[in-house]
């Protein structure tokens, strides 16, 4: 992220179809107030779209004259990629092309909420750290095996930065901010935009410490459930869970009947279910890899257990689950 001093910071943005259109705002407005408070272009930034035309975000803000990826002429520092929904579709060889050209070029490569899928789809993330919205991290992990994916907020990784998305970007913008024009800068800017602190990349997506408007349950409940989304391919036993948490297996068995309704058991294979879901909708992984994937030992025991949950079997819900694919990435999971 080294630059001359002497020249503004240029930061391309390729917005794709149903781009994180929040992110987007977060990402470019500290490098806004950054400009405003040093009173000069520092930073400076351009939207690309993959033809030039109208992009619409996933929450239906579109942004106008953008610049085809094709055409521009500008040189980037920064190259961001905004992703949101089926980042898989976007796998075309002259985008990819000019990805690794831009590379080759020493451009800070930015993958945004999704968009590691697209730098990774490239070939542009083997052995680099990434970070993705955390409901898409399962598939990740799937598709790119070589990559070390993690659930925090932001990852800087020498010229590959990836970022979850959301206010999240904010931070990572306030980041960059930092390491190039100090921290007297960063923190100005922070107050500006009323950003109450600058969030370290490696806190977590998902805190254990706070929720936005307080806890719900118990926090042995909650170490349950970690242990649980944490070994999702191999479960455990519930006699394991209830050690590893400090309690008998009949008081973990209270807690789960009382905060969620359901024994822990049936709650275990619904996470397991819901990941099972969610590698069925973001890849072209076969039905027996998702099976195991998920802790099931055969495709039969899986797609009797998915039916009867979801009451359609997986081959048919790979194909509706995608029409229209926002509303099914992580289909009515809210944890706990």
């Amino acid at each position: 992220m080294t630059h001359q001093a002497n020249t503004p910071v240029s930061i391309g943005m390729l917005l794709l179809p149903a781009f994180n259109g929040l992110a987007a705002q977060s990402l470019i407005d500290p490098f806004r107030a950054a400009n405003y408070l040093r009173g000069a272009t520092i930073y400076q930034w351009q939207f690309l779209s993959l033809d030039g035309q109208d992009v619409t975000a996933s929450n239906g803000f579109v942004v106008g004259n953008t610049v085809g990826f094709a055409e521009t002429q500008t040189r980037f520092d920064f190259l961001v990629v905004n992703a949101s929904w089926t980042p898989e579709k976007y796998q075309d060889r002259q985008l990819q092309t000019w990805l690794r050209i831009l590379a080759h070029q020493d451009t800070t490569l930015v993958g945004i909420d999704t968009g590691a899928f697209v730098l990774a789809f490239a070939g542009l993330m083997e052995g680099y750290r990434a970070v993705v919205h955390y409901e898409h991290i399962d598939a990740f992990g799937e598709l790119f095996p070589n990559t070390q994916i993690d659930q925090v907020l932001f990852v800087v990784d020498r010229d590959r930065l990836t970022c979850c998305g959301g206010l999240a970007a904010v931070d990572l913008a306030l980041e960059i901010i930092r390491i190039q024009q100090g921290i007297d800068l960063a923190n100005a800017a922070a107050r500006y935009i009323f950003q109450e602190r600058l969030r370290p990349g490696e806190e977590s997506q998902l805190s254990r410490h706070y929720e936005p408007i307080g806890y719900t349950v118990p926090e042995l409940l909650r170490e349950a459930i970690i242990l649980m989304e944490r070994n999702l391919e191999k479960p455990l036993g519930l006699s394991k869970i209830a050690h590893d948490v400090g309690i008998s297996q009949r008081q973990l068995e209270r807690l789960f009947k009382k905060f969620t309704g359901l024994t822990p058991m049936r709650y275990y294979i619904n996470v397991r279910l819901y990941r099972a879901r969610a590698l069925l909708t973001q890849t072209e992984l076969s039905i027996a890899e998702i099976a195991s994937a998920c802790g099931f030992n055969n495709t039969e025991h899986f797609t009797r257990s998915y039916k009867g949950y979801f009451k359609i079997i997986p081959s048919l819900d790979r194909i509706e689950g995608r029409i229209p694919f926002q509303f099914r990435s992580f289909p009515g999971y809210s944890g706990v």
